[in-house]
């Protein structure tokens, strides 16, 4: 496999305009399964303590390739309508890192007897990161002018979100990050055209349990993402659920730059303990520097009383 430096790949598919990186969250194969990342009103849905740890590499093989990490813990109140949420996620490419930290608070309407509304909001800080040593000594970077004057502080920012469910399908939207940061302070400069945005994001995601006999379901489902000053990327998955224990699927993410084909599995190895498994495969000009995505998940249910979790959580 081809030896590249990250940053050979990122200032061709990033930054070739030189004029405005608008910073986007990070993007998870198994994103059905931590919804709480994206979409505040997802806290305390699923009626007991939930918690999510996510680990990703992508674009394996690359020197200083993304990492991302993400824990989660979400659950709901004693009323039921009032859901709390806190998701800690470090996302790291090559020298850069960003760490967000944000809570979560929900609010549920009941709309018939299995249909629900919440509402969410989300607040918290993100912190950007640069190691500006190792960057610019970096010769691919060294001699550009606009990677010299970027901050490392915590910014404060807030998202909200709704989240439309039953037992069997799901809707929900959101921008989880609302207000514009700009981590280049010389972007005030008026000779300088770069600037380092994290930039609003709108998520729209949908899901469907079909039952196809006793034993098997099909769930598919899509997620799209649109942000200011970057393409749109959507995602379609479909899975098939086994025994309410097993699922195994595919999925397709479509973007202008780095689409991929991918393959899921996921394991209820307990009523209170999940594993999946996530792989995917570019099929872009990108596929011949890398070995592709992995992503690792893990939910425990920390208590599950019976008489709150009326059927399983499909979502």
């Amino acid at each position: 496999m081809k030896k590249i430096n990250i940053y050979s790949i990122a200032l061709v598919l990033i930054c070739s305009s030189a004029q405005l990186l608008a910073q986007q969250l990070p993007q998870f194969s198994q994103y059905m399964f931590n919804t709480i990342s994206i979409n505040p009103a997802y806290a305390g849905s699923r009626e007991t303590i939930s918690v999510v740890g996510l680990h990703r590499s992508q674009w394996v093989g690359l020197a200083g390739a993304p990492t991302t990490s993400t824990v989660s813990i979400h659950a709901p109140l004693k009323n039921e309508k009032i859901g709390l949420g806190l998701s800690i996620i470090n996302d790291e490419l090559g020298y850069e890192n960003f760490v967000y930290a944000y809570g979560d608070f929900s609010y549920t309407i009941e709309l018939s007897e299995k249909t629900k509304l919440a509402f969410g909001l989300k607040a918290g800080f993100t912190h950007y990161n640069l190691d500006q040593e190792g960057f610019l000594d970096d010769p691919t970077v060294a001699i550009d002018p606009f990677f010299s004057n970027f901050t490392n502080r915590w910014n404060p920012n807030i998202g909200v979100g709704a989240y439309l469910h039953q037992n069997k399908w799901y809707l929900g939207l959101s921008a989880p990050r609302i207000l514009n940061t700009d981590y280049n302070e010389s972007a005030l400069d008026p000779e300088v055209d770069y600037i380092a945005l994290e930039r609003v994001g709108y998520y729209l995601t949908a899901g469907y349990v079909f039952e196809l006999n006793e034993s098997t379901k099909l769930k598919p489902s899509a997620l799209v993402k649109l942000t200011n000053g970057a393409p749109v990327s959507f995602d379609l998955s479909a899975h098939l659920l086994f025994d309410e224990k097993f699922w195994i699927g595919g999925s397709y993410r479509y973007n202008r730059d780095t689409s991929t084909i991918g393959a899921l599995a996921d394991f209820q190895v307990s009523p209170q303990m999940r594993i999946g498994y996530a792989y995917e495969h570019y099929i872009t000009d990108l596929r011949p520097y890398t070995g592709g995505t992995h992503e690792i998940l893990l939910m425990f249910e920390v208590f599950k009383p019976t008489k709150r979790v009326k059927s399983p959580r499909y979502f």
